[in-house]
């Protein structure tokens, strides 16, 4: 199970990964906090009045290419997008959203379904939410509280039969390492790289790469990852920045996904390769 705040987080955060293991026979199921109804539309082709308009659902329908692009099952937590703050000091965050909600009241749609799906790996985002967007902190939130109550005899009978997941991992995104292989690639082809500028303003940045404790290879499956993204056609312009990097040296740069393992209650030492090291043995010997 994979938990994410909006739709098109699942397509930009592990769907490589995702894609792989769906491949191998493995059921994988998407959660989805928001329906993205303050996102911005951050492709210029689409960006137009009645697109924006009808926001919500275009981006539900964008969701569902997706998903079956990635092979995936997909549910919606029910939530309402918070928006990403702007301006000094930051306005305040609408009433009712999803940043605004109690983890613990907020994490019960999560606990529910957890006890349906039955998922033996969880990932999600760590404690500053990949980025400090107010609905991946509050997704961070309810995922690690879902992760220790769900499997709680004694807790919220009414949401099913407990279940604990026995691995959390948190998804590690963009490292400044990743960043500069991808660059020196490029530079060592005679290309010219998008990330330079970024590169120069990355020093300062705490990225997590030391964290890393799990690299997945699924670099065959970064091309459906990409169509998986072109889906959300209102957020990813397919002639911009993300996809500027051959697909073929993606692969042979950086042919993995990575991961940090940040709850287990199985042996499973690192650095890993497979998001259900210690899983497989444990279940097939139980």
């Amino acid at each position: 199970m994979t938990v994410h705040a909006h739709p098109d987080d699942e397509s930009s955060k592990g769907a490589a990964t995702m894609a792989k293991y769906v491949a191998e026979g493995v059921q994988v199921v998407v959660a989805t906090c928001t329906g993205g109804e303050r996102g911005s539309v951050l492709n210029p082709k689409m960006d137009r009045p009645e697109v924006l308009a009808d926001i919500t659902n275009i981006r539900r329908a964008e969701m569902d290419k997706a998903r079956e692009i990635l092979g995936v099952d997909q549910a919606w937590l029910g939530f309402v997008d918070s928006g990403l703050p702007e301006g000094d000091p930051l306005p305040p965050l609408p009433e009712g959203c999803f940043g605004l909600q109690d983890p613990q009241e907020a994490a019960k749609p999560l606990i529910k379904l957890i006890r349906e799906f039955r998922p033996h790996v969880m990932t999600t985002y760590d404690e500053n939410g990949g980025y400090p967007h107010p609905d991946h902190i509050m997704c961070h939130k309810i995922s690690v509280v879902a992760f220790d109550q769900a499997g709680d005899p004694e807790l919220y009978p009414e949401l099913g039969e407990p279940w604990q997941p026995l691995k959390l991992y948190y998804n590690s995104g963009w490292t400044r390492a990743r960043m500069l292989a991808l660059h020196e690639g490029m530079l060592a082809a005679g290309l010219e790289s998008p990330y330079a500028e970024w590169l120069e303003k990355w020093a300062d940045r705490d990225d997590r790469g030391d964290k890393i404790t799990t690299r997945v290879e699924c670099g065959e499956y970064f091309g459906i990852r990409d169509d998986a993204l072109r889906a959300h056609a209102t957020q990813v312009d397919p002639d911009g920045f993300w996809f500027h990097i051959p697909l073929e040296m993606q692969q042979k740069v950086w042919p993995t996904e990575d991961f940090e393992l940040a709850r287990s209650l199985v042996d499973s030492p690192q650095p890993e390769s497979d998001l259900f090291a210690g899983i497989r043995e444990k279940v097939v010997t139980h």
